[in-house]
């Protein structure tokens, strides 16, 4: 008989182990709800302990999108479209999405999308116009930057 023993966890032994989750770096409800979940605590359990998260501030929506969004951006150039897309995934409010990207100053914003497409333009082994411009306006779309964003400096770049 081949039984899998799974760990059983006591409500403060669990609060524990949630508090040090999230004080390692920031975390949306979705994120502990399934931590929570793997751990095998019931529905009442969960919702104690995500309680107590919350009042004791380890556990912060708008916190966590404004640093995801911060983050998501400066280390991963991802555009606005990809950020947002990436917080309702992880079911952050509207209302905090909009606050995250706050996070995200235009004019870097503009700056960081010009050199992201000057790169990759370099990197690219194409030599027919169109090739170049698919690979480039597929790579920029897919990390996230506006559409009309895109074509224009594609068509601009692009000869």
């Amino acid at each position: 008989m081949n039984s899998k023993s799974q760990t059983s966890y006591t409500v403060k032994e669990a609060e524990q182990a949630l508090k040090r989750y999230c004080a390692y770096r920031e975390r949306c409800h979705k994120e502990v709800e399934e931590k929570l979940k793997k751990m095998n605590m019931i529905p009442d359990a969960r919702d104690h302990i995500i309680y107590i998260l919350l009042q004791e501030n380890y556990l912060n929506e708008e916190r966590f999108a404004r640093s995801f969004a911060r983050g998501k951006f400066r280390i991963k150039k991802w555009g606005k479209r990809r950020i947002i897309s990436e917080l309702k995934f992880r079911q952050i409010s509207k209302r905090n999405i909009e606050f995250a990207l706050t996070e995200i100053p235009t004019e870097e914003y503009y700056t960081t999308f010009d050199e992201l497409a000057f790169k990759r333009l370099k990197q690219i082994k194409e030599t027919q116009p169109q090739k170049i411009k698919k690979k480039l306006a597929d790579y920029l779309l897919y990390r996230g930057w506006e559409s009309s964003l895109v074509f224009e400096k594609v068509n601009e770049i692009v000869n």
